[in-house]
């Protein structure tokens, strides 16, 4: 049985070869999402044990916030970018599920992480979930939740305005985003609770920031922040 199962997963590598989505190679049978090589080539940023890293720079005197981390560094034209890319526009939502399990892993062991009640997502407006079919948030989130074995809610925060895409846009070309673009659901669920927002990308934080805002002020809420990339 188990020499039948390796027969028939050679043949559709064969025939059906899977590559990898940082580099586009073909990859091994071992092998998944990434090749070895992308892999060891991922540019790790060490923030989720490390105090005022540059994710949090990012939101000093703007907003209040516990803790924050980003997870790899995004440079142009890199693995990272390449791998932000198949997860947002090319339907390859098992790029999140991959970094939701290995950064939650690491989450879990760490201290400055360690009273998260609730995962939440930043949101797409709904025109923009018609039509790419999924937020490339979720399962990042989802899995990440998983990891630290808390809620996983994606029905918390609407956003209510459809904007063009501010992805990877210096603050000179995005558009202005507010709190008001978002609306807060079921808050009484959020009363005296520590909400981790999770999202893909983080350049000048003004979409997490708006997210954050959201809250209503009078429920004790405490929010930290985690993203896959931060760009540099």
């Amino acid at each position: 049985m188990i020499k039948a199962i390796k027969i028939a997963n050679d043949l559709q590598n064969l025939f059906f070869p899977t590559t990898c989505l940082g580099c586009g190679k073909i990859t091994v049978s071992n092998e998944t999402i990434l090749c070895v090589e992308c892999r060891h080539q991922l540019p790790l940023t060490q923030f989720i044990n490390e105090n005022d890293n540059l994710t949090e720079k990012i939101f000093f005197g703007r907003i209040k916030i516990e803790n924050a981390a980003s997870f790899l560094h995004f440079h142009k034209k890199g693995v990272v970018q390449h791998l932000i890319h198949n997860l947002k526009y090319k339907g390859h939502e098992k790029i999140g599920a991959f970094f939701g399990t290995w950064m939650g892993s690491e989450l879990s062991q760490s201290h400055r992480f360690n009273d998260i009640d609730m995962v939440i997502p930043v949101p797409l407006h709904k025109k923009r979930l018609r039509q790419r079919g999924y937020n490339q948030v979720s399962e990042f989130g989802k899995h990440l939740a998983k990891e630290l074995q808390i809620p996983f809610h994606d029905d918390m925060l609407q956003r209510t305005r459809h904007t063009k895409s501010q992805a990877f846009k210096d603050s000179a070309d995005r558009a202005t985003i507010t709190s008001g673009d978002f609306l807060v659901s079921k808050d009484e669920l959020l009363v005296n609770k520590h909400i981790l927002i999770v999202d893909d990308v983080v350049t000048t934080g003004t979409t997490l920031e708006a997210c954050i805002n959201a809250f209503p002020k009078d429920k004790n809420i405490k929010t930290s922040i985690v993203t896959i990339a931060i760009t540099s």
